[in-house]
Protein backbone atom coordinates (compact mmCIF):
# COMPACT_ATOMS: atom_id res chain seq x y z
CA UNK A 1 0.00 0.00 0.00
CA UNK A 2 2.41 2.85 -1.22
CA UNK A 3 1.00 6.21 -1.51
CA UNK A 4 2.84 8.75 -2.27
CA UNK A 5 3.52 12.33 -0.58
CA UNK A 6 1.50 15.24 -1.98
CA UNK A 7 2.79 18.73 -2.30
CA UNK A 8 2.02 22.50 -2.98
CA UNK A 9 -0.63 24.59 -1.36
CA UNK A 10 -4.36 24.22 -1.23
CA UNK A 11 -6.57 21.64 -0.79
CA UNK A 12 -3.71 19.22 -2.70
CA UNK A 13 -4.65 15.95 -0.84
CA UNK A 14 -7.41 14.94 0.75
CA UNK A 15 -7.52 11.86 3.50
CA UNK A 16 -10.97 10.25 4.27
CA UNK A 17 -11.29 7.90 6.62
CA UNK A 18 -13.99 5.16 6.18
CA UNK A 19 -14.26 6.38 2.31
CA UNK A 20 -15.97 3.02 1.40
CA UNK A 21 -18.64 3.90 3.90
CA UNK A 22 -22.33 5.00 3.17
CA UNK A 23 -21.09 8.58 4.55
CA UNK A 24 -17.40 8.21 3.20
CA UNK A 25 -18.18 7.55 0.04
CA UNK A 26 -20.91 10.98 0.06
CA UNK A 27 -17.93 13.13 1.51
CA UNK A 28 -15.67 11.54 -1.13
CA UNK A 29 -17.75 12.66 -3.52
CA UNK A 30 -18.83 15.98 -2.77
CA UNK A 31 -15.06 17.15 -1.69
CA UNK A 32 -13.95 16.63 -5.40
CA UNK A 33 -16.71 18.24 -6.64
CA UNK A 34 -16.49 21.26 -4.77
CA UNK A 35 -12.33 21.79 -4.20
CA UNK A 36 -11.03 19.53 -6.97
CA UNK A 37 -7.74 18.25 -4.95
CA UNK A 38 -5.38 16.78 -7.11
CA UNK A 39 -5.39 13.99 -5.17
CA UNK A 40 -7.98 12.16 -2.52
CA UNK A 41 -6.49 8.85 -0.21
CA UNK A 42 -9.55 6.83 0.03
CA UNK A 43 -8.57 4.40 3.21
CA UNK A 44 -11.35 1.54 4.58
CA UNK A 45 -10.85 -1.75 6.43
CA UNK A 46 -11.14 -4.04 4.03
CA UNK A 47 -8.64 -3.56 0.17
CA UNK A 48 -11.63 -5.00 -1.35
CA UNK A 49 -13.88 -2.08 -0.39
CA UNK A 50 -11.08 0.31 -0.93
CA UNK A 51 -10.03 -0.57 -4.26
CA UNK A 52 -13.89 -1.36 -5.54
CA UNK A 53 -14.95 2.29 -4.41
CA UNK A 54 -11.67 3.89 -5.92
CA UNK A 55 -12.75 2.95 -9.60
CA UNK A 56 -15.71 4.08 -8.97
CA UNK A 57 -14.42 8.09 -8.54
CA UNK A 58 -12.00 7.79 -11.16
CA UNK A 59 -14.92 6.65 -13.39
CA UNK A 60 -16.88 9.81 -12.32
CA UNK A 61 -13.78 12.08 -11.44
CA UNK A 62 -10.79 11.14 -13.90
CA UNK A 63 -8.66 14.47 -13.44
CA UNK A 64 -8.64 13.92 -9.58
CA UNK A 65 -5.89 11.30 -8.63
CA UNK A 66 -7.31 8.53 -6.50
CA UNK A 67 -5.66 6.07 -3.84
CA UNK A 68 -7.65 3.53 -2.36
CA UNK A 69 -5.65 2.67 2.03
CA UNK A 70 -6.87 0.02 3.96
CA UNK A 71 -6.39 -1.86 7.26
CA UNK A 72 -7.81 -1.62 10.97
CA UNK A 73 -6.56 2.31 12.11
CA UNK A 74 -6.31 1.60 15.57
CA UNK A 75 -4.19 -1.08 16.28
CA UNK A 76 -0.52 -1.44 15.02
CA UNK A 77 -0.31 -2.30 11.25
CA UNK A 78 0.83 -5.62 11.94
CA UNK A 79 -2.37 -6.34 12.50
CA UNK A 80 -3.99 -3.51 10.42
CA UNK A 81 -4.97 -6.95 8.22
CA UNK A 82 -6.82 -8.92 10.66
CA UNK A 83 -10.18 -8.84 11.10
CA UNK A 84 -11.08 -7.05 14.51
CA UNK A 85 -12.79 -9.38 16.51
CA UNK A 86 -9.91 -12.15 15.87
CA UNK A 87 -7.74 -9.11 17.76
CA UNK A 88 -8.47 -11.74 21.09
CA UNK A 89 -8.02 -15.31 19.65
CA UNK A 90 -4.25 -15.44 20.17
CA UNK A 91 -1.92 -14.48 23.05
CA UNK A 92 0.61 -12.92 20.96
CA UNK A 93 -1.89 -10.75 19.51
CA UNK A 94 -3.55 -9.53 22.74
CA UNK A 95 0.07 -8.63 23.80
CA UNK A 96 0.17 -6.39 20.86
CA UNK A 97 -2.66 -4.88 21.09
CA UNK A 98 -2.38 -3.99 25.20
CA UNK A 99 0.74 -3.05 24.53
CA UNK A 100 -0.80 -0.56 22.09
CA UNK A 101 -3.22 0.53 24.27
CA UNK A 102 -1.46 1.05 27.26
CA UNK A 103 2.51 0.47 26.70
CA UNK A 104 4.35 3.38 26.44
CA UNK A 105 3.27 6.41 23.85
CA UNK A 106 6.15 6.93 21.90
CA UNK A 107 6.12 2.96 20.51
CA UNK A 108 2.79 3.12 20.27
CA UNK A 109 2.70 6.19 18.03
CA UNK A 110 5.44 4.82 15.73
CA UNK A 111 3.53 1.30 15.29
CA UNK A 112 0.00 2.52 14.56
CA UNK A 113 -1.32 1.84 11.51
CA UNK A 114 -3.68 5.31 11.36
CA UNK A 115 -0.34 7.52 11.48
CA UNK A 116 1.90 5.57 9.28
CA UNK A 117 -1.69 6.28 6.77
CA UNK A 118 -1.34 9.83 8.06
CA UNK A 119 2.66 9.90 7.21
CA UNK A 120 2.54 8.29 3.90
CA UNK A 121 -0.30 10.69 2.57
CA UNK A 122 0.60 13.70 4.62
CA UNK A 123 -2.87 15.27 3.86
CA UNK A 124 -3.63 19.40 3.87
CA UNK A 125 -7.26 17.71 4.83
CA UNK A 126 -8.83 15.07 6.81
CA UNK A 127 -12.31 13.62 6.69
CA UNK A 128 -13.03 11.18 9.38
CA UNK A 129 -16.08 8.66 8.72
CA UNK A 130 -15.30 6.01 10.64
CA UNK A 131 -17.97 4.67 13.49
CA UNK A 132 -15.12 5.17 15.96
CA UNK A 133 -17.50 4.99 19.36
CA UNK A 134 -18.97 2.27 17.82
CA UNK A 135 -15.92 0.22 16.86
CA UNK A 136 -14.01 0.97 20.22
CA UNK A 137 -17.15 0.46 22.66
CA UNK A 138 -18.84 -2.26 20.87
CA UNK A 139 -15.94 -4.70 22.54
CA UNK A 140 -18.53 -5.61 25.48
CA UNK A 141 -16.97 -4.78 28.40
CA UNK A 142 -20.23 -6.05 30.55
CA UNK A 143 -19.69 -9.93 29.15
CA UNK A 144 -16.02 -9.39 29.64
CA UNK A 145 -16.82 -8.45 33.63
CA UNK A 146 -18.79 -11.81 33.69
CA UNK A 147 -16.44 -13.73 32.63
CA UNK A 148 -13.87 -12.56 34.49
CA UNK A 149 -16.11 -13.19 37.55
CA UNK A 150 -16.61 -16.55 36.61
CA UNK A 151 -13.61 -17.83 36.36
CA UNK A 152 -12.55 -15.75 40.29
CA UNK A 153 -15.57 -17.38 41.88
CA UNK A 154 -14.53 -20.71 40.39
CA UNK A 155 -10.71 -20.25 41.15
CA UNK A 156 -9.13 -20.82 37.59
CA UNK A 157 -8.09 -17.16 36.81
CA UNK A 158 -4.73 -18.11 36.46
CA UNK A 159 -5.54 -20.64 34.01
CA UNK A 160 -4.70 -20.10 29.99
CA UNK A 161 -8.42 -19.60 29.72
CA UNK A 162 -8.64 -17.34 32.40
CA UNK A 163 -5.34 -15.52 31.10
CA UNK A 164 -7.30 -14.72 28.12
CA UNK A 165 -10.47 -13.56 29.64
CA UNK A 166 -8.91 -11.55 31.87
CA UNK A 167 -6.50 -9.80 28.66
CA UNK A 168 -10.03 -9.74 26.67
CA UNK A 169 -11.68 -7.77 29.37
CA UNK A 170 -8.38 -5.29 29.43
CA UNK A 171 -8.81 -4.87 25.59
CA UNK A 172 -12.19 -4.08 25.98
CA UNK A 173 -11.97 -1.13 28.05
CA UNK A 174 -12.67 1.59 25.74
CA UNK A 175 -11.91 5.35 26.97
CA UNK A 176 -7.82 4.27 27.22
CA UNK A 177 -8.40 3.21 23.55
CA UNK A 178 -9.95 6.43 22.87
CA UNK A 179 -7.96 8.65 24.36
CA UNK A 180 -4.96 7.16 22.60
CA UNK A 181 -6.72 7.08 19.43
CA UNK A 182 -7.37 11.30 19.33
CA UNK A 183 -3.67 11.77 20.49
CA UNK A 184 -2.47 9.83 17.50
CA UNK A 185 -5.14 11.52 15.31
CA UNK A 186 -3.59 14.53 16.92
CA UNK A 187 0.44 13.96 16.60
CA UNK A 188 0.11 12.58 13.48
CA UNK A 189 -1.94 15.91 11.65
CA UNK A 190 0.64 18.44 13.78
CA UNK A 191 3.24 16.26 12.44
CA UNK A 192 1.90 16.01 8.71
CA UNK A 193 1.00 19.74 8.82
CA UNK A 194 -3.00 19.08 8.58
CA UNK A 195 -5.16 22.10 7.97
CA UNK A 196 -8.55 20.68 8.70
CA UNK A 197 -10.20 17.56 10.89
CA UNK A 198 -13.32 17.20 10.07
CA UNK A 199 -15.25 14.23 12.02
CA UNK A 200 -18.82 11.94 11.35
CA UNK A 201 -19.37 11.48 15.04
CA UNK A 202 -22.03 9.58 15.90
CA UNK A 203 -24.83 10.10 19.57
CA UNK A 204 -24.59 6.37 19.59
CA UNK A 205 -28.61 6.61 20.16
CA UNK A 206 -29.62 7.99 16.62
CA UNK A 207 -30.73 11.48 18.50
CA UNK A 208 -32.69 9.15 20.70
CA UNK A 209 -32.90 9.46 24.65
CA UNK A 210 -32.34 6.55 27.69
CA UNK A 211 -35.97 5.45 26.64
CA UNK A 212 -34.63 4.21 23.09
CA UNK A 213 -36.55 0.73 22.12
CA UNK A 214 -33.81 -0.35 20.40
CA UNK A 215 -31.27 -2.31 22.38
CA UNK A 216 -28.40 -5.35 22.19
CA UNK A 217 -29.92 -7.24 24.76
CA UNK A 218 -32.47 -7.84 27.48
CA UNK A 219 -31.99 -4.22 29.22
CA UNK A 220 -33.59 -0.96 28.55
CA UNK A 221 -31.69 0.93 27.16
CA UNK A 222 -28.71 -1.38 26.72
CA UNK A 223 -25.32 -1.21 28.98
CA UNK A 224 -23.76 -1.93 25.07
CA UNK A 225 -25.81 0.89 23.29
CA UNK A 226 -25.09 3.46 26.19
CA UNK A 227 -21.33 2.80 26.34
CA UNK A 228 -21.78 3.78 22.67
CA UNK A 229 -23.44 6.97 23.65
CA UNK A 230 -20.84 7.78 26.15
CA UNK A 231 -17.84 6.95 23.77
CA UNK A 232 -19.40 9.36 21.31
CA UNK A 233 -19.29 12.19 23.34
CA UNK A 234 -16.67 11.28 25.43
CA UNK A 235 -15.30 11.51 21.36
CA UNK A 236 -16.74 15.16 21.44
CA UNK A 237 -14.88 16.48 24.35
CA UNK A 238 -12.04 15.11 23.17
CA UNK A 239 -11.89 17.22 19.75
CA UNK A 240 -13.25 19.65 21.87
CA UNK A 241 -9.77 19.63 23.80
CA UNK A 242 -7.91 19.19 20.57
CA UNK A 243 -9.95 22.08 18.87
CA UNK A 244 -8.30 24.75 21.96
CA UNK A 245 -4.49 23.48 21.48
CA UNK A 246 -2.55 25.78 19.73
CA UNK A 247 -0.66 23.91 16.83
CA UNK A 248 -3.54 21.41 15.85
CA UNK A 249 -5.40 21.71 12.97
CA UNK A 250 -8.80 23.44 12.66
CA UNK A 251 -11.04 20.98 14.04
CA UNK A 252 -14.93 20.30 13.29
CA UNK A 253 -17.25 17.62 13.94
CA UNK A 254 -20.76 16.61 12.66
CA UNK A 255 -22.86 14.68 14.59
CA UNK A 256 -26.09 13.41 12.98
CA UNK A 257 -28.39 12.71 15.35
CA UNK A 258 -30.87 10.13 13.51
CA UNK A 259 -30.66 6.96 11.17
CA UNK A 260 -28.18 7.02 8.35
CA UNK A 261 -29.88 5.80 5.48
CA UNK A 262 -29.45 4.46 3.18
CA UNK A 263 -27.05 3.19 0.64
CA UNK A 264 -29.13 0.27 -1.92
CA UNK A 265 -32.44 -1.45 -1.71
CA UNK A 266 -30.80 -5.02 -2.40
CA UNK A 267 -32.64 -8.78 -2.59
CA UNK A 268 -29.55 -10.86 -1.95
CA UNK A 269 -28.06 -13.42 0.76
CA UNK A 270 -27.32 -11.49 3.77
CA UNK A 271 -24.31 -11.18 5.42
CA UNK A 272 -23.01 -10.51 8.84
CA UNK A 273 -19.36 -9.86 9.52
CA UNK A 274 -18.65 -10.94 5.81
CA UNK A 275 -20.23 -14.24 6.46
CA UNK A 276 -23.49 -15.55 5.26
CA UNK A 277 -26.75 -15.42 7.22
CA UNK A 278 -28.06 -19.18 6.82
CA UNK A 279 -31.28 -20.75 7.56
CA UNK A 280 -31.72 -24.31 9.70
CA UNK A 281 -33.67 -26.98 10.26
CA UNK A 282 -35.13 -26.17 14.08
CA UNK A 283 -35.46 -28.50 16.84
CA UNK A 284 -38.20 -29.11 19.30
CA UNK A 285 -37.71 -29.18 22.84
CA UNK A 286 -39.39 -29.92 25.80
CA UNK A 287 -39.08 -27.49 28.47
CA UNK A 288 -39.61 -29.29 31.45
CA UNK A 289 -39.02 -26.79 33.97
CA UNK A 290 -36.24 -28.03 37.11
CA UNK A 291 -35.31 -31.19 34.44
CA UNK A 292 -34.03 -29.22 31.19
CA UNK A 293 -31.34 -26.71 30.16
CA UNK A 294 -31.97 -24.21 27.18
CA UNK A 295 -28.48 -24.14 25.84
CA UNK A 296 -28.24 -20.26 24.08
CA UNK A 297 -25.21 -21.47 21.74
CA UNK A 298 -24.72 -24.64 19.94
CA UNK A 299 -23.08 -26.08 17.30
CA UNK A 300 -24.21 -25.66 13.90
CA UNK A 301 -23.17 -28.76 12.55
CA UNK A 302 -25.70 -30.45 15.17
CA UNK A 303 -28.74 -28.52 13.15
CA UNK A 304 -29.55 -29.94 9.86
CA UNK A 305 -28.30 -26.71 7.00
CA UNK A 306 -31.03 -25.80 4.26
CA UNK A 307 -29.38 -22.62 2.68
CA UNK A 308 -27.96 -19.41 2.74
CA UNK A 309 -30.50 -16.79 3.94
CA UNK A 310 -31.86 -14.45 0.50
CA UNK A 311 -34.13 -11.49 1.53
CA UNK A 312 -35.34 -8.70 0.64
CA UNK A 313 -33.56 -5.45 3.09
CA UNK A 314 -32.43 -2.07 3.19
CA UNK A 315 -28.33 -1.30 3.03
CA UNK A 316 -27.46 0.90 5.64
CA UNK A 317 -23.49 0.66 5.16
CA UNK A 318 -22.28 0.53 8.68
CA UNK A 319 -25.62 0.62 10.56
CA UNK A 320 -26.27 -2.74 9.03
CA UNK A 321 -28.89 -4.01 7.44
CA UNK A 322 -32.62 -3.75 7.82
CA UNK A 323 -35.36 -5.92 6.42
CA UNK A 324 -38.43 -4.26 5.11
CA UNK A 325 -40.54 -4.26 8.88
CA UNK A 326 -37.18 -2.87 10.71
CA UNK A 327 -36.73 -0.09 8.30
CA UNK A 328 -40.27 1.17 8.83
CA UNK A 329 -39.99 0.65 12.35
CA UNK A 330 -36.85 2.48 13.00
CA UNK A 331 -37.16 5.38 10.97
CA UNK A 332 -40.64 6.40 11.80
CA UNK A 333 -42.01 9.30 13.17
CA UNK A 334 -41.38 9.67 17.16
CA UNK A 335 -38.59 6.48 16.20
CA UNK A 336 -34.88 7.34 15.14
CA UNK A 337 -36.38 8.51 11.35
CA UNK A 338 -33.44 9.40 9.06
CA UNK A 339 -30.95 11.76 8.08
CA UNK A 340 -29.08 10.94 4.30
CA UNK A 341 -25.31 10.64 3.94
CA UNK A 342 -25.49 13.54 1.39
CA UNK A 343 -26.91 16.08 3.84
CA UNK A 344 -23.95 15.06 6.08
CA UNK A 345 -21.08 15.11 3.21
CA UNK A 346 -22.79 18.81 2.58
CA UNK A 347 -22.60 19.66 6.27
CA UNK A 348 -18.67 18.47 5.87
CA UNK A 349 -18.44 20.55 2.38
CA UNK A 350 -19.34 24.08 4.14
CA UNK A 351 -17.48 23.56 7.03
CA UNK A 352 -14.16 23.19 5.08
CA UNK A 353 -14.85 26.41 2.98
CA UNK A 354 -15.22 27.93 6.07
CA UNK A 355 -18.94 28.86 5.74
CA UNK A 356 -21.03 27.76 8.82
CA UNK A 357 -23.32 24.72 8.37
CA UNK A 358 -24.88 25.10 11.78
CA UNK A 359 -23.99 21.39 12.47
CA UNK A 360 -20.56 21.36 14.00
CA UNK A 361 -20.56 20.31 17.54
CA UNK A 362 -17.11 21.96 18.47
CA UNK A 363 -18.14 25.55 17.80
CA UNK A 364 -21.39 24.61 19.26
CA UNK A 365 -19.90 23.60 22.35
CA UNK A 366 -17.45 26.85 21.91
CA UNK A 367 -20.62 28.89 22.47
CA UNK A 368 -22.15 27.35 24.94
CA UNK A 369 -19.38 27.09 27.41
CA UNK A 370 -18.96 29.39 30.28
CA UNK A 371 -15.57 31.02 30.16
CA UNK A 372 -13.20 33.77 32.41
CA UNK A 373 -14.93 36.17 33.64
CA UNK A 374 -14.22 39.86 35.06
CA UNK A 375 -15.63 39.69 37.56
CA UNK A 376 -13.46 36.12 38.94
CA UNK A 377 -10.48 37.92 37.83
CA UNK A 378 -11.27 40.83 40.40
CA UNK A 379 -11.98 37.74 43.17
CA UNK A 380 -8.81 36.47 42.08
CA UNK A 381 -6.90 39.29 43.15
CA UNK A 382 -8.85 39.82 46.21
CA UNK A 383 -7.81 36.17 47.32
CA UNK A 384 -4.06 36.38 46.45
CA UNK A 385 -3.90 39.71 48.62
CA UNK A 386 -5.91 37.81 51.55
CA UNK A 387 -3.37 34.95 51.11
CA UNK A 388 -0.62 36.95 51.29
CA UNK A 389 -1.69 38.88 54.36
CA UNK A 390 -2.56 35.55 56.19
CA UNK A 391 1.00 34.59 55.69
CA UNK A 392 2.28 37.47 56.97
CA UNK A 393 1.24 36.89 60.44
CA UNK A 394 2.34 33.28 60.04
CA UNK A 395 5.71 31.17 59.07
CA UNK A 396 3.83 29.50 56.93
CA UNK A 397 5.21 28.41 52.88
CA UNK A 398 2.21 27.81 51.14
CA UNK A 399 4.07 26.81 48.11
CA UNK A 400 2.46 23.77 47.02
CA UNK A 401 1.33 20.70 47.82
CA UNK A 402 1.26 18.28 44.99
CA UNK A 403 -1.94 17.61 44.51
CA UNK A 404 -2.82 19.39 41.21
CA UNK A 405 -0.11 18.33 38.91
CA UNK A 406 1.83 17.98 37.02
CA UNK A 407 5.09 17.39 38.73
CA UNK A 408 6.59 20.27 37.18
CA UNK A 409 4.35 22.64 39.03
CA UNK A 410 5.04 21.49 41.96
CA UNK A 411 9.41 21.47 40.88
CA UNK A 412 8.85 24.87 39.64
CA UNK A 413 7.04 26.86 42.17
CA UNK A 414 9.66 25.39 45.23
CA UNK A 415 12.43 26.92 42.96
CA UNK A 416 11.39 29.84 42.53
CA UNK A 417 10.39 30.26 46.13
CA UNK A 418 14.17 29.04 47.22
CA UNK A 419 15.62 31.73 44.94
CA UNK A 420 12.94 33.89 46.20
CA UNK A 421 13.54 33.77 50.02
CA UNK A 422 17.66 33.24 49.08
CA UNK A 423 17.86 36.90 47.20
CA UNK A 424 15.00 38.88 47.54
CA UNK A 425 11.62 39.07 46.33
CA UNK A 426 11.98 41.14 43.06
CA UNK A 427 13.17 39.80 39.68
CA UNK A 428 16.18 42.59 39.81
CA UNK A 429 17.35 40.68 43.21
CA UNK A 430 17.89 37.73 41.83
CA UNK A 431 19.70 39.50 38.27
CA UNK A 432 21.97 41.25 40.47
CA UNK A 433 23.90 37.94 40.75
CA UNK A 434 25.77 37.01 37.94
CA UNK A 435 27.46 33.94 38.37
CA UNK A 436 25.31 30.69 38.33
CA UNK A 437 27.96 28.75 40.38
CA UNK A 438 28.05 31.29 43.28
CA UNK A 439 24.51 31.79 43.09
CA UNK A 440 24.05 28.00 43.41
CA UNK A 441 26.27 27.92 46.52
CA UNK A 442 23.90 31.18 48.05
CA UNK A 443 20.96 28.90 47.79
CA UNK A 444 22.49 25.54 49.28
CA UNK A 445 23.20 27.56 52.11
CA UNK A 446 19.84 29.21 52.41
CA UNK A 447 19.15 25.61 52.77
CA UNK A 448 20.78 24.95 56.15
CA UNK A 449 19.07 27.99 57.73
CA UNK A 450 16.07 27.20 59.65
CA UNK A 451 13.73 28.39 56.95
CA UNK A 452 15.43 26.89 54.66
CA UNK A 453 15.62 23.39 56.24
CA UNK A 454 11.50 24.08 56.53
CA UNK A 455 10.94 24.39 53.06
CA UNK A 456 13.07 21.36 51.79
CA UNK A 457 10.94 19.10 54.40
CA UNK A 458 7.87 20.72 53.16
CA UNK A 459 8.87 19.93 49.20
CA UNK A 460 10.06 16.30 50.17
CA UNK A 461 7.32 15.85 52.39
CA UNK A 462 5.18 16.47 49.20
CA UNK A 463 7.37 14.18 46.74
CA UNK A 464 9.16 16.81 45.00
CA UNK A 465 12.54 16.06 46.44
CA UNK A 466 15.46 18.50 46.22
CA UNK A 467 18.43 17.89 44.54
CA UNK A 468 21.75 19.75 46.05
CA UNK A 469 24.07 22.10 43.97
CA UNK A 470 26.59 19.45 43.75
CA UNK A 471 24.21 17.38 41.47
CA UNK A 472 24.52 14.02 44.20
CA UNK A 473 23.16 14.69 46.98
CA UNK A 474 19.21 14.17 47.07
CA UNK A 475 17.23 15.82 50.09
CA UNK A 476 14.10 13.27 50.11
CA UNK A 477 11.15 11.96 51.96
CA UNK A 478 9.40 8.53 51.58
CA UNK A 479 7.70 9.24 48.64
CA UNK A 480 9.02 10.22 45.48
CA UNK A 481 6.87 11.75 42.29
CA UNK A 482 9.45 11.63 40.06
CA UNK A 483 10.05 8.56 38.63
CA UNK A 484 6.52 7.47 38.65
CA UNK A 485 5.81 3.92 39.24
CA UNK A 486 5.55 1.61 37.05
CA UNK A 487 2.74 -1.33 37.52
CA UNK A 488 4.44 -2.98 40.39
CA UNK A 489 7.54 -1.04 39.98
CA UNK A 490 8.52 1.45 42.75
CA UNK A 491 12.66 0.71 42.84
CA UNK A 492 14.47 2.38 39.51
CA UNK A 493 18.52 1.80 39.08
CA UNK A 494 20.22 5.18 38.22
CA UNK A 495 21.70 3.37 34.94
CA UNK A 496 22.97 7.30 33.67
CA UNK A 497 23.50 10.46 34.60
CA UNK A 498 20.89 11.37 31.71
CA UNK A 499 18.62 9.70 34.10
CA UNK A 500 18.82 12.21 36.72
CA UNK A 501 18.56 15.05 34.60
CA UNK A 502 15.72 13.56 33.24
CA UNK A 503 14.25 13.46 36.44
CA UNK A 504 14.90 17.04 37.54
CA UNK A 505 13.59 18.55 34.62
CA UNK A 506 10.68 16.40 35.34
CA UNK A 507 9.94 16.89 39.28
CA UNK A 508 12.76 17.82 41.26
CA UNK A 509 13.75 21.13 42.63
CA UNK A 510 17.14 21.13 41.07
CA UNK A 511 19.24 23.84 42.71
CA UNK A 512 22.62 22.83 40.48
CA UNK A 513 24.18 25.61 38.54
CA UNK A 514 23.16 24.49 35.12
CA UNK A 515 19.38 24.95 36.60
CA UNK A 516 19.68 28.40 38.34
CA UNK A 517 21.19 29.92 35.18
CA UNK A 518 18.12 28.85 33.12
CA UNK A 519 16.14 30.59 35.61
CA UNK A 520 18.24 33.95 35.27
CA UNK A 521 17.72 33.81 31.53
CA UNK A 522 14.31 33.42 32.81
CA UNK A 523 13.51 36.31 34.86
CA UNK A 524 15.36 38.52 32.21
CA UNK A 525 13.20 37.53 29.13
CA UNK A 526 10.16 38.59 31.88
CA UNK A 527 11.76 41.97 32.43
CA UNK A 528 11.88 42.90 28.72
CA UNK A 529 8.48 41.59 27.75
CA UNK A 530 7.22 43.45 30.86
CA UNK A 531 9.29 46.79 29.72
CA UNK A 532 7.75 46.61 26.11
CA UNK A 533 4.20 47.07 27.70
CA UNK A 534 5.32 50.50 28.49
CA UNK A 535 6.47 51.80 25.00
CA UNK A 536 4.08 49.59 22.78
CA UNK A 537 0.92 48.98 24.90
CA UNK A 538 -1.71 46.34 24.41
CA UNK A 539 -0.21 45.01 20.72
CA UNK A 540 2.74 43.78 23.30
CA UNK A 541 1.14 42.06 25.71
CA UNK A 542 1.04 38.85 24.54
CA UNK A 543 1.63 35.19 26.50
CA UNK A 544 5.12 36.49 26.22
CA UNK A 545 4.48 39.06 28.50
CA UNK A 546 5.20 38.95 32.31
CA UNK A 547 2.19 40.64 33.87
CA UNK A 548 2.63 39.39 37.29
CA UNK A 549 4.30 42.84 38.57
CA UNK A 550 7.53 44.17 39.95
CA UNK A 551 7.36 41.31 42.37
CA UNK A 552 7.96 38.01 42.21
CA UNK A 553 4.42 35.94 42.40
CA UNK A 554 5.85 32.49 42.33
CA UNK A 555 2.48 30.82 40.90
CA UNK A 556 2.53 34.27 38.27
CA UNK A 557 6.09 33.02 37.10
CA UNK A 558 5.58 29.35 36.68
CA UNK A 559 2.38 30.15 34.59
CA UNK A 560 4.67 32.37 32.63
CA UNK A 561 7.01 29.19 32.16
CA UNK A 562 4.49 27.11 31.44
CA UNK A 563 2.75 29.73 28.63
CA UNK A 564 6.41 30.24 26.81
CA UNK A 565 8.40 26.72 27.50
CA UNK A 566 5.26 23.99 28.16
CA UNK A 567 3.22 25.02 25.60
CA UNK A 568 0.44 25.40 28.72
CA UNK A 569 -1.87 27.94 27.16
CA UNK A 570 -5.19 28.46 26.52
CA UNK A 571 -6.44 30.02 23.32
CA UNK A 572 -10.18 30.39 23.79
Amino acid sequence: MAISRGSGSGFDTMLVLGGAGLVGTQVVRQVTEAFSPRRVVVASLLESEAQEVVELFRREHPKTEFQPAWGNLFVPTELADEAPWTLSQKPERRKTVLDAVFGPFKEAYEQNHLVKLVRECNPDVIVDCVNTATGISYQNVNDGVLKVRGRMEEGDLCTKEGTQDVETLLMSQSNPQLVRHVLFVYNSAKEAGTRFYVKVGTTGTGGMGLNIPYTHGEDKPSPTLMAKNAMGFAHSGLLFAMARTPDAPIVKEIKPAALIGYKAVRHTVAKRQGQDFQVYQPKRQTLVPGDAKLGTQEAETDYEHISPLETTFVDTGENGLFTRGEFAAITAMGQMEVVTPEEIARAVVLELRGANSGKDIISALDGAVQGPTYRAGLLRQMALEDLAKMEENRTVHSVALGMLGPPELSKLLYEVYLLNLTFGDRKEDILRNEDPEEMAKKVGAFLETETGKEVANLAASVGVPVLMPDGRTLVRGPRVNIPQPEGNKTSFEIAKAEQVDAWAKKGWVDLRPANIKIWRDRFEKMLTTRSQVFNEGSAATTIETYTGGDAIEIGNVVAWVFNNELEGYRIK
